[in-house]
């Protein structure tokens, strides 16, 4: 089964759990990873099944994706399909899972998208990264989710025992 992986990624977690998802794939080969800046450079229609993965950045998804998803909606739907979420919410009990985490609800109500597959997963957050206008803002976000606010570190968020049974999960209903 030829798939491809469709990420949009703010500061490079989403196409770390893609490339993840991708190496748990049977037949990694066949699986290419592309990301939304360059999706109109392939042929949606030679793939047997889509997957998309979508970063949060100040609470919205990525509008390239959103419009993507709407463009494609039918082909989406014709085609093996899955979806993921990246968001530091997610780190939180209670909005760790696909119906309860308010970003996924979001998309897929402005999308009207039903993924076959769908999984949401935490984030990143790496303050030394950033520039000085988002580690405040993201500190400060941080601080009111009770967030960790230390700006020399990073904290990891991601479960990647989830991210590798979300893949698991595509291998049985994909193939």
């Amino acid at each position: 089964m030829k798939s491809v992986i469709i990420y949009s990624s703010t500061d490079g977690q989403t196409k770390k759990i893609c490339e993840v998802i991708r190496k748990n794939l049977l037949n990694k080969d066949e699986h290419k990873l592309i990301s939304i800046d360059n999706v109109s450079d392939i042929n949606l229609e030679s793939y047997d099944s889509i997957i998309i993965g979508a970063s949060i950045r100040y609470g919205k998804h990525n509008t390239k994706i959103i419009n993507f998803v709407k463009k494609n909606l039918n082909l989406l739907q014709n085609k093996k399909n899955a979806f993921f979420s990246v968001n530091v919410v997610a780190r939180k009990k209670g909005k760790d899972t696909p119906e309860t985490n308010p970003y996924v609800q979001k998309f897929l109500n402005k999308t009207k998208w039903k993924p076959s597959n769908i999984s949401v997963f935490a984030g990143k957050v790496d303050y030394p990264k950033y520039n000085i206008l988002n580690k405040y803002v993201i500190r400060f976000i941080m601080l009111i989710t009770r967030g960790p606010t230390d700006t020399t570190k990073t904290y990891e968020f991601t479960n990647w025992d989830n991210v590798k049974n979300f893949a698991k999960e595509i291998n049985e209903n994909f193939n």
